[in-house]
Formats: C-alpha cells, structure tokens, sequence
C-alpha cells in the first residue's frame, strides 16, 4: 500500500532528522540535566534515562501512518508526515523517561517537574497527561491535577510533550512511571511492538503481567504508607 513516491517522502523526512539529530541529543540531555538538578525532584527520581528515537523505528512508524491514513476515508485523512511538519506530528523523536518507587510521589513529582519547566521557559504541547488502564489510578491521577486517558495497552504512564526554548521546534517525550509498570513496559515493547505479537498465549500471558504489575504498584504503595504512618507515630511518642 506504500507508493514510491511515499517512499521518498518517507526518505526525505528520515534525512532532515538525521541531519538535525544532534538537537534532538543535545535538548534531551539538557532536561535530564535541569530534571536531576533540583534537589527535592532528585531525591524522587529513583532512575532516569533518555534516548533519540532509531533512525530504523522511525522509518516503520513513518511507514504505519502512512498506511493508517490510506485507510481512512479521503475526507478526514490527515497530511502526510513529511521533512516540512516531522518534528511537529512526532513528538517522541526524543525521549526522557523517570522512574519512581511509589504512586503517591507522583504527585510532587508533577509539581516539581512544572516548576523546572517553567524555570527553563520550556513549553508544553498540550496538558501533562495519565494514560491508564486501571480506573482506581485514573482518580488518583485526577486527584493529582493531571488529566487522565484511559488506554487498552494496560500500562501507566504520565506523559507530558516538552518543547525545546530555541529557533528550530522540537519536541521531547518525558515519560513519568513508577517501576513495577516499567517491568510490564519492557517486556511488552520487547515482545509486542511496534506490532503486536501473533501470539494469543503471548498476549494473554501480557494482560496477566498487567495485573500482577499493578498489584505489585499497590503493595508497594501500601508498604510505604504503612512506613510512613510508622514512622509519624514513632516521632509522636
């Protein structure tokens, strides 16, 4: 379903990212650099890590929504991505992700993580968002302040799109997780993505990690109230 002449366009995109990847490099470390420097949000993050997106993964998305939108009805097909809108339609060409221990620091965590944005005049596109599958996190997130988008790939994440304070617009994808979720994170992208696995007994025995993931989170964050309120009580006495 792919033309040559959406090979070239597809080609001509990939060129103007190579070309340009070394802002993409620079812009990510420069966040790491400004999340990890405040103190109190340091303490918080128990990992961090970044990346720019493999010039090979970005050739197969390409590819998928190029396919995605000749299947749409001609009316609501949106423009092609190409060398002129790539780093405006591909938000996660750079990737931040931070990992933290407990559910409830994500709510520090999203103060703090605002503050330095708005330290560094970086903008967001869009609102800081919580995809998940569980509804009991939806409300916790809510609470937080952070809107909520439930999501059918049973993992929770909080995202917030960032854009680069110079002259040419890029754009960095901050992840935001505790790290149970990362375990059902990385065995899912290794087994079932970009496309997912052929396998039913594979994709069943992923939904099944979801929820032992997820009630791994809760013990978790069960473990640390408990230690917390311990320790409240002990300092009264």
């Amino acid at each position: 379903m792919i033309s040559q002449r959406d090979c070239d366009r597809i080609d001509r995109a990939l060129d103007h990212f190579r070309q340009s990847k070394h802002l993409f490099e620079n812009f990510s470390r420069s966040l790491v650099g400004h999340l990890t420097g405040h103190p109190e949000l340091k303490e918080l993050i128990h990992f961090i890590k970044w990346r720019v997106k493999d010039e090979t993964s970005l050739r197969h998305k390409l590819e998928r929504k190029t396919i995605e939108e000749k299947r749409k009805e001609r009316a609501v097909r949106d423009d092609p991505i190409d060398c002129g809108n790539l780093f405006e339609k591909v938000v996660d060409l750079a990737g931040v992700r931070i990992l933290h221990l407990h559910t409830e620091q994500m709510r520090r965590i999203h103060e703090l993580i605002l503050k330095v944005l708005d330290e560094h005049h970086y903008q967001l596109a869009g609102d800081p968002t919580a995809h998940c599958w569980d509804t009991e996190y939806e409300r916790l997130f809510s609470d937080f302040g952070i809107k909520t988008e439930a999501r059918e790939s049973m993992y929770t994440t909080v995202h917030y799109d960032i854009i680069a304070n110079q002259k040419t617009r890029i754009t960095c994808e901050l992840q935001v997780r505790s790290l149970m979720d990362e375990v059902w994170s990385e065995v899912s992208h290794r087994v079932s993505y970009p496309l997912e696995s052929s396998s039913e007994s594979c994709r069943d025995q992923l939904k099944v990690l979801a929820r032992l993931t997820t009630g791994g989170t809760r013990l978790v964050d069960s473990i640390f109230k408990t230690h917390f309120l311990a320790s409240s009580s002990e300092s009264d006495i």
